[in-house]
């Protein structure tokens, strides 16, 4: 049985004072479930080969039986084998050596020593903005790793040599022995199991199925028992970067990894990703220009802004990571923008290298978006040619509601911008009042533009039409989650989820027409039946029956029953001109909205009896 989010962190909370209170003994209880994942791995294989055994014993005795079985049998041995085989794929990126890098490898070996970590098989420069310890085990879980470690160049960008060596002294953190091994091994175990789940949710192999439902159950379970471990895995790692590069620098790159990350994130890709509305060709050099808008950005005020923004994080259970403002607080420290000066960021430590990788990331990248960049372009063409249309109507008619907001949010993406559009929807809501698409939409680029007073309008958006609560909650919880109000954010979150629980049933109740579905008079005037019942005798209906079904989440938009018969007496069923009548009736007859439309010939016969008792009839046979 899967586990949800919140029972995940219902029992972490059960957990922790376990964990703190007796360390040693929670240690064993995490390594013993440890092993269960091993043993039900072992005792699976072992119990399959026991089966093959057998088979080999009865091919003497059953001779030609026996080796049926095996030829079936050992196909299927061979999928379980491999679905169990999982393999995991080194990093990709750009290759560094020591020979072509030598005063970073340099660094990294002086770390490595101090903290007793093993070797590197590989360093790898690539284009996320992250630092990470890869261990890719070649016998899969069971062992023999090879170590990478990944090293982002927008990482190296953004900060100073000394800070870089913090970030990869906590990364050798995580793989150092001493006192910490357990918890390394629990952190690497807890990759491995979510990578084994992750691919055997994936694959289609048939023989998956033995260790699919297992695992659904038993990685959620391992995460939450090993998760106080893996926590403080953290904190050592932390510890272990300010011993080896000093709490400042330390917390300095902490704090640059907050504020850069948002910067990149909010406005450096998004910039980069918006020329693509306007020029046919990804032509940039995002790397390369990378770097000097940075510094500038987060020494500023926008900096000041996420900085604030990441204290106000708390600590959750999303992943296995504190927030900022616990991370400074274990190491003494408080936060520190420091951005390096122009020309002293740490990609200088690549020497004569560098310019080759950021053209190496740079070609990649360009390689890697031109589909998308090219669609992009072409959808934006053809929304500028909508948006000139609608600003010609406008200039000799009023748009309608639904046509000003089509134009303001053209606007947004291909126009003006985000002012035009949120001046544009500034005037269809005092015009339109009640139009909820509009509130939506207005409250969303406020919003989008730091505007708090975006939240009245989509609260009357959800207001006018409940159906919008889904999307303007899931909104609102990103909006609130981005300022670091992890509280609100997490209300609106469950409000979201529990308006998707809803909508999910009002298209299952509107959706499904059930035996036991209530059937109530259809409601409808006269003249309406009377058009409806000329329309069915036209196209070869003998008898019809019209009901409303009641519906218990959304009565307010009703859902009409009708039932017809085309068979005379003693005529035998003809499936394909039932088909061709219905889809006759769907096509041509003036239905009185949301209509199931069947025959009650043949297989419906019992649903047509209820009609029948429900006194439903509208076309009574001739």
């Amino acid at each position: 049985m899967a586990m949800t989010n919140e029972a995940f962190e219902a029992m972490v909370k059960r957990l922790e004072p376990a964990a703190r209170a007796n360390p040693g003994l929670y240690r064993l209880r995490v390594a013993s479930f440890a092993a269960l994942g091993y043993l039900y791995l072992v005792a699976t294989v072992v119990l399959l080969l026991a089966i093959l055994g057998l088979g080999v014993i009865a091919v003497v005795k059953l001779q030609a039986a026996a080796i049926k079985f095996l030829i079936v049998y050992v196909p299927f041995l061979l999928l379980v084998l491999r679905a169990m085989w999982v393999e995991l794929h080194p990093p990709t990126g750009i290759v560094i050596t020591e020979r072509t890098v030598p005063e970073l490898f340099a660094r990294i070996e002086r770390l490595r020593k101090a903290l007793g970590a093993p070797r590197f098989h590989r360093v790898v420069i690539d284009d996320h903005f992250n630092a990470a310890v890869v261990q890719v085990p070649l016998l899969g879980l069971f062992g023999w790793h090879r170590n990478y470690l990944v090293i982002g160049l927008p990482l190296m960008k953004a900060l100073t040599p000394a800070q870089l060596d913090a970030v990869i002294a906590h990364e050798l953190g995580h793989l150092a022995g001493g006192h910490a091994r357990f918890s390394n091994w629990l952190y690497r175990l807890r990759l491995a199991w979510g990578q084994l789940l992750g691919e055997l949710q994936r694959t289609r192999s048939r023989g998956a199925f033995l260790f699919r439902s297992f695992f659904d159950w038993y990685v959620p379970r391992f995460e939450a028992y090993s998760f106080p471990l893996a926590r403080e895995n953290e904190y050592a790692a932390d510890a272990a970067s300010a011993r080896l590069a000093s709490a400042p620098a330390a917390a300095q790159a902490l704090t640059a990894v907050s504020v850069a990350g948002s910067y990149l994130a909010e406005r450096y890709w998004p910039a980069i990703l918006a020329r693509a509305s306007f020029e046919p060709q990804p032509s940039l050099a995002p790397f390369a220009d990378l770097g000097p808008g940075l510094a500038v950005e987060i020494a500023g005020a926008p900096g000041q802004r996420w900085l604030a923004d990441a204290l106000a994080r708390t600590t959750g259970f999303d992943n296995t990571h504190p927030c900022l403002a616990d991370r400074l607080r274990a190491l003494g420290e408080a936060p520190a923008i420091v951005p390096p000066a122009a020309g002293e960021s740490a990609d200088a430590l690549l020497g004569e290298a560098r310019e080759s990788i950021i053209e190496g990331l740079d070609r990649r990248w360009q390689d890697q978006v031109i589909h998308d960049w090219r669609k992009r372009y072409d959808e934006a063409e053809t929304a500028r040619e909508r948006l000139a249309f609608l600003t010609t109507a406008a200039g000799v008619r009023e748009l309608d509601a639904g046509e000003a907001v089509e134009r303001a949010r053209l606007e947004y993406g291909v126009g003006g911008g985000a002012k035009t559009a949120i001046a544009q929807l500034r005037e269809i809501v005092e015009r339109h009042p009640d139009d909820a698409g509009a509130h939506y939409f207005f409250g969303a680029y406020l919003l989008g533009s730091g505007d708090a007073g975006g939240v009245a309008h989509l609260e009357t958006a959800m207001r006018l039409e409940p159906g919008v609560t889904q999307i303007c909650a899931r909104t609102l919880r990103d909006y609130f989650a981005s300022r670091g109000d992890a509280a609100e954010a997490a209300q609106w979150h469950a409000r979201g989820l529990a308006a998707a629980e809803h909508d999910d049933a009002v298209r299952d109740e509107r959706g499904t027409l059930r035996a036991r579905d209530t059937l109530l008079p259809h409601g409808l005037g006269a003249d309406a039946v009377a058009t409806l019942r000329d329309a069915l005798r036209s196209l070869g209906v003998r008898k019809a029956w019209l009901a409303q079904k009641k519906l218990a989440l959304s009565a307010e938009r009703p859902i009409y029953v009708l039932g017809y018969s085309i068979l005379k007496r003693f005529q035998s069923y003809d499936a394909q001109r039932t088909r061709d009548v219905q889809r006759r009736i769907l096509e041509d007859a003036a239905l009185p909205g949301e209509t199931f439309v069947f025959c009650v010939d043949g297989p419906n016969a019992p649903f047509g009896r209820r009609l029948a008792i429900a006194d439903t009839t509208i076309l009574p046979a001739a």
